[in-house]
């Protein structure tokens, strides 16, 4: 059973990755019905929450059906983490994550997300801070270094590790590869081969299919694996991942008919969270992915990306039913 502190996720548990507007709460809720089982938010600005930013602390909210969730911040002012972990702390999720992965240049510069890779020791020192701040459970996400000439993340591990957090997931990138390549897991078995590590060491990286699963937990022997953007408009990779590691077969795909009516849930429960104009426009980076490899789609993608009315979204996704669907088949 892998356990983070007293949350029990299974024998072997797969985690959706923290994704900027894309692992909301309706996006959880559907992979959490597809077998995940441990979410995480949009990564959080700490300087946002605690000047009460309205995008941020919207990013708090946590529903019943979705747990267990973990809230993920990123920031690089000490102080400021530590008051964000108290608002964190109030909104109650089963532990609190700190982001050092992001890649993205305008968090970076402030040596924020994989920015801190750059100065292990600050790193090190935020961590520490944030652990005895909180009386959740404390847990990284990072890579493996900044570029490949500073890969120290053997040596990151084990010291964040000492200043008490509970487990580690590993993007086997570095920030200067972004997501291009092919990401590299040796190091993250070296991690989780080491005898003084205590803590569950997930995987994270290219995993987009149940083979590749199992190829990845059997050969570098991880406790769990995350999974990102391979679950973007495909919630049902969790169901698929967990079948083929206890069965050894695949199973069918879903139906059109089934990814249509989930990709409306989606947008209807997006719509009622954040609202009919952020809904739309959230929801426009789904449906390629959602109906990817149907033949001749990209007219009514273009129409599904550039409409506004989610009435006539909604009359857009009953065509592709009627028009890909089994009856249509028949």
């Amino acid at each position: 059973m892998v356990r983070i502190a007293d949350v029990e996720l299974g024998e072997f548990p797969l985690l959706l990755a923290p994704m900027e507007d894309v692992s909301d709460p309706p996006f959880r809720a559907l992979c959490k019905e597809q077998g995940c089982d441990m979410m995480y938010t949009e990564f959080i600005s700490v300087e946002g929450l605690i000047r009460d930013a309205d995008k941020s602390v919207q990013k708090l909210d946590i529903y019943p059906e979705e747990r267990p969730v973990g809230i993920q911040i990123f920031g690089a002012n000490i102080d400021s983490m530590r008051r964000a972990a108290e608002i964190v702390e109030e909104a109650n999720p089963e532990l609190l994550d700190i982001n050092y992965g992001c890649p993205v240049k305008k968090v970076t510069c402030k040596m924020a997300g994989a920015g801190i890779l750059q100065d292990i020791p600050k790193m090190v020192e935020l961590t520490k801070a944030i652990v005895e701040s909180t009386s959740l459970p404390v847990t990284v996400k990072t890579r493996l270094g900044w570029n490949s000439e500073t890969i120290k993340i053997f040596e990151v591990a084990e010291r964040l590790q000492d200043v008490g957090i509970k487990a580690i997931s590993i993007h086997g990138r570095t920030r200067k590869q972004m997501y291009k390549g092919e990401a590299d897991w040796t190091e993250i078995a070296r991690i989780k081969n080491n005898p003084r590590m205590h803590i569950p060491v997930f995987g994270n990286g290219d995993i987009d299919s149940p083979q590749k699963a199992l190829e990845y937990k059997n050969r570098y022997g991880v406790d769990g694996i995350m999974i990102g953007r391979a679950s973007i408009g495909n919630p049902w990779i969790f169901k698929q991942i967990k079948h083929f590691l206890n069965t050894g077969e695949l199973i069918d795909p879903p139906s059109i008919e089934e990814k249509v009516e989930v990709c409306r849930r989606h947008l209807m429960h997006g719509i009622e969270w954040k609202g009919e104009k952020l809904g739309v426009l959230e929801m426009r980076r789904h449906y390629g992915q959602y109906f990817r490899g149907l033949p001749n789609l990209k007219p009514i993608r273009k129409l599904l990306v550039t409409e506004y009315d989610p009435q006539v979204i909604l009359e857009h996704l009953d065509f592709i039913a009627e028009k890909y669907g089994s009856a249509a088949l028949v």
